[in-house]
């Protein structure tokens, strides 16, 4: 085509002239290009025939299976949810479980230390009240006979009481004021009639010092006899 515009003979140089009849030709080359690629839908066309419209199926089957499978995952992750909620719900009662059981535990153990508290506490109440005795004549014999058994004093109930009737009829105040005991400014005294130097030398710790209290008296007696006839289960007369 350039070779038509170029006149023969004449140089290959262009003027102004041909430049500007080549541009348009170039100009109208890209437009008929550019109209051959204009959508068939158009309005101005450059072929002979329109290209054909594709057509869109719609399916209400496909719509309910992606609404099917959008509930089917909302579903899934609310069992998950709840799945979730349960383990946190059966974990959260089973730590409330284990506290109870051990605070009933704790419980039961500081019980048990209590109640074996109060037990020896009353054990030492028990250890440290002294036994009573009543205030009688049998009352004073088994005192008596208490006191000798953590001593190692021999003397049975029966040999006491027979020599307590014969010496002072069972009365602590008795005093007697006329045998050589007396005669000598050291009478008897007591249940079983002791002077007062045996009662100061034969005196168990722990007892009165009163010749007159009669479980003194009993106590130092059983001494003496212990000493000078092995018990006072041999003494049948004065001694």
């Amino acid at each position: 085509m350039l070779k038509n515009i170029l006149p023969r003979g004449r140089s290959r140089s262009l003027n102004r002239t041909q430049k500007a009849a080549i541009a348009g030709v170039g100009a109208l080359g890209a437009a008929a290009v550019a109209l051959t690629a204009v959508p068939a839908s158009g309005q101005t066309t450059t072929t002979s025939e329109a290209a054909p419209t594709a057509k869109v199926a719609y399916s209400t089957k496909q719509i309910q299976d992606v609404h099917a499978g959008v509930t089917g995952q909302l579903a899934g992750a609310s069992q998950k949810v709840a799945a979730i909620e349960a383990k946190q719900e059966a974990a959260a009662k089973k730590a409330t479980a284990e506290q109870k059981a051990s605070a009933k535990k704790a419980a039961a153990k500081r019980e048990a230390k209590e109640s074996t508290s109060r037990s020896a506490q009353r054990t030492e109440v028990k250890k440290a009240a002294p036994k009573s005795y009543p205030n009688n004549l049998d009352g004073w014999i088994r005192e008596a006979r208490a006191i000798m058994k953590k001593h190692g004093i021999p003397g049975t109930y029966e040999g006491i009481h027979r020599n307590i009737m014969r010496e002072s009829s069972g009365n602590p105040k008795a005093i007697n004021d006329w045998d050589i005991n007396a005669i000598n400014g050291i009478p008897s005294k007591g249940l079983l009639q002791v002077i007062p130097p045996t009662f100061a030398a034969y005196h168990v710790p722990g007892t009165s010092k009163n010749i007159y209290d009669p479980v003194a008296n009993i106590v130092a007696a059983c001494n003496y006899a212990a000493d000078k006839y092995g018990t006072m289960d041999n003494v049948d007369s004065a001694y």
